[in-house]
């Protein structure tokens, strides 16, 4: 069944779009992440327009992780002190992220800016995770036991605004979690992901966090910084597309909830080397879409 967006003005066909929310709502479950880092390539390859997925993919990006958060709040699995501090930093690069978003629309390169820089990020974010992957089965080792936090560096130990954070455990500068939540917001704001697999990992080797206290933590810190810049862009930007949105909610709710179950059975080190051969094959996408030279340079069609 095609509905029509009334933003991106054109038609698409509606169980696609439920698919794709349900797909990626099921990898926010899995791997606690927003799963938008998938989303925006794929709604590009359908041919939604950039600004369009950036905008509009965050809407679902709340809905599945107020769903995972539901369910990893009943288990206890949530540092809301730690999650608030993420997210003073994470508010404050949202607002930036919105700006320099709105400035490349104004220029007129932000169609061009998104897919450049999906593809760096995905590739190095791809290539990084198989390595450690393919190591640490290698070597038949769990690199969340056997690599050290940061937290115990010395620039960190001398970094001011020292709090403790009972729940994790930890006595560290607010800086550092603050820090984190900021480089979230501006991915946020920027690329319309939820940035989870860049703050998972950053909050288990540099904070120093409880495994079972990451995922919770991190959905609670995406799902209040993704509200907060989707009313931002369909403010500032207008890149809102309402219609889009309400399909993907619904797939990503869906799918978040299988997310959770399967992710108890899916052995750590096999997610992690699926996860990273996805992201390497949509970054191999996005870049020949955008840099081989098309066969038709020119063409007219009738939406």
């Amino acid at each position: 069944m095609q509905v029509y967006l009334p933003i991106a003005e054109m038609s698409v066909p509606a169980e696609s779009i439920l698919l794709l929310g349900t797909f990626v709502g099921f990898l926010s479950g899995v791997f606690g992440v927003g799963g938008g880092f998938l989303m925006t390539p794929f709604l590009i390859f359908m041919g939604i327009p950039p600004a369009i997925a950036v905008g509009t993919q965050a809407n679902q990006l709340v809905a599945a992780s107020l769903s995972g958060l539901f369910s990893h709040t009943k288990r206890g699995n949530v540092d809301f002190k730690m999650g608030g501090m993420m997210l003073a930093g994470s508010l404050i690069g949202s607002v930036l992220g919105v700006l320099v978003f709105r400035l490349l629309q104004h220029l007129g390169q932000i169609d061009v800016v998104i897919p450049l820089l999906y593809i760096l990020l995905l590739t190095t974010m791809g290539l990084m995770m198989l390595t450690e992957s393919v190591s640490s089965l290698l070597l038949k080792k769990d690199p969340e036991s056997s690599t050290p936090s940061l937290q115990h560096h010395p620039f960190f130990q001398k970094l001011p605004y020292k709090m403790r954070f009972p729940r994790s455990r930890l006595y560290i500068s607010a800086l550092v979690p603050a820090g984190i939540g900021f480089i979230g917001g501006l991915l946020v704001s920027i690329l319309g992901i939820g940035g989870g697999f860049l703050l998972v990992p950053a909050m288990i080797y540099i904070l120093g966090m409880p495994t079972l206290l990451v995922v919770g933590t991190s959905l609670f810190q995406i799902m209040i910084t993704t509200i907060v810049s989707t009313m931002m862009h369909a403010v500032a930007n207008h890149s809102v597309d309402l219609v889009l949105a309400f399909l993907l909610i619904i797939g990503g709710v869906v799918g978040a909830q299988m997310g959770i179950r399967a992710g108890k059975r899916i052995k750590g080190v096999y997610a992690r080397i699926i996860l990273a051969a996805m992201l390497l094959l949509v970054s191999f996408e996005l870049a020949s879409e955008l840099l081989i030279r098309p066969h038709e340079l020119y063409s007219a069609a009738v939406r």
